[in-house]
């Protein structure tokens, strides 16, 4: 089997930086296919795995949120050719489980054919293949359920960003929630799952868009994306902050797209009766949270859980596509800044200080400012 010579950003010690190597990816297997990686998005959950939130082995390339040129396609590949345009996401399935035929293929319960990492390093060990896509590298060996073909004309930066963040947020609203018009929204958290769910409820016709978060310069770029109003939670008692833009009655969905206890065990005391709580970001492993069943069940509240905002990708994607086409969805304005890979922990730094929204690496080509 031919392998073919990387540079990939690789992680071998939790919470040191990502260290620049030489490695060798491996062919597409049956299924499989390989692609040419031109932009991978910095996401808070491969920053997550640096920092061993959830364990996992090492060393590891992550990276998940990204978009490329196919170069390879492995046997009993369908749909996608060589020269393709696409988007690479983590999402694996087999197609034909039964979550995948209801359309939450995030669920797949299948049969799903394993392979071994393709990846190895200088000394011939392997390294580990992160959530099965491994994107801080200049090539990636994905399965081919898990990406999605897109038109040539979109730029690849903007289309990176469609692999997670975007689906996630967006799909919290209209897949789980199912966000009616004219409801009032509240958003905990406006990073850039947060901005995306704003943007959702926005897209989903909510009237009231309430965004909350610490950052007085995030909240701001809240009202871009479609906030009507925005709480500095920091600045007193959250429910009381609540209670003005809503009439007192208080938000027919809150998405939490935090992972922490604090804003998971708030959100139902922003609920109005018949509400609905999204919990969106997931925290470190052994978090858990208290809430008081007693009043949710009297006043028929409800808790949803939202991985990856269910999405079907190769529905979803599309849509969203056209919907940054019409102008309805906000996609380079999530970018803060381009990075080269060897500059990767300089943007991984960045967006752990809460300075950027989404810092995108990018391939053969400089970094700049904006996106790429």
């Amino acid at each position: 089997m031919t392998a073919t010579p990387i540079r990939a950003a690789v992680c071998r010690a939790f919470g040191e930086p990502l260290s620049i190597e030489n490695l060798l990816l491996a062919e597409p297997q049956s299924g499989q296919v390989q692609v040419q990686v031109l932009a991978s998005a910095v996401c808070h959950s491969d920053i997550h795995f640096f920092d061993n939130a959830w364990g996992g082995k090492l060393p590891a390339v992550w990276g998940h949120e990204a978009a490329g040129v196919v170069e390879v396609v492995g046997d009993g590949v369908a749909g996608i050719d060589i020269g393709d345009h696409v988007v690479i996401t983590l999402i694996k399935s087999c197609g034909v489980c039964r979550n995948c035929r209801a359309g939450v293929s995030v669920a797949c319960t299948g049969e799903l054919t394993t392979h071994p990492t393709p990846l190895t390093d200088a000394d011939g060990h392997p390294v580990a293949h992160g959530l099965g896509t491994a994107a801080f590298a200049e090539r990636a060996v994905v399965d081919q359920s898990q990406v999605v073909v897109i038109d040539t004309d979109v730029a690849m930066g903007p289309a990176s960003l469609l692999a997670c963040g975007v689906i996630t947020g967006v799909g919290a609203a209209t897949n789980t929630a199912k966000i009616e018009p004219g409801s009032t929204v509240v958003v905990i958290g406006t990073g850039g799952v947060g901005l995306n769910a704003v943007q959702g409820a926005k897209i989903a016709g909510a009237s009231v868009i309430i965004a909350v978060d610490l950052s007085d310069d995030k909240l701001e770029a809240a009202r871009t994306f479609g906030a009507t109003d925005v709480i500095n939670s920091s600045t007193g008692d959250l429910v009381e902050a609540i209670t003005a833009p809503t009439g007192g009655a208080m938000a027919d969905y809150v998405l939490v797209t935090v992972g922490a206890q604090q804003p998971i065990e708030q959100a139902p005391l922003l609920l109005a009766p018949n509400g609905t709580v999204v919990i969106v970001g997931m925290p470190a492993t052994g978090v858990t949270a208290t809430i008081d069943p007693v009043t949710m069940a009297a006043l028929n509240q409800s808790i949803l859980g939202s991985k990856m905002g269910m999405s079907t990708i190769k529905v979803d994607i599309p849509e969203l596509i056209s919907k940054y086409r019409d102008g309805e969805l906000l996609l380079d304005e999530l970018i803060t800044r381009t990075y080269a890979l060897d500059e990767i922990n300089d943007a991984i730094e960045s967006v752990k200080n809460g300075e950027a929204v989404r810092n995108v690496i990018v391939f053969d080509q400089p970094a700049t400012n904006g996106a790429s």
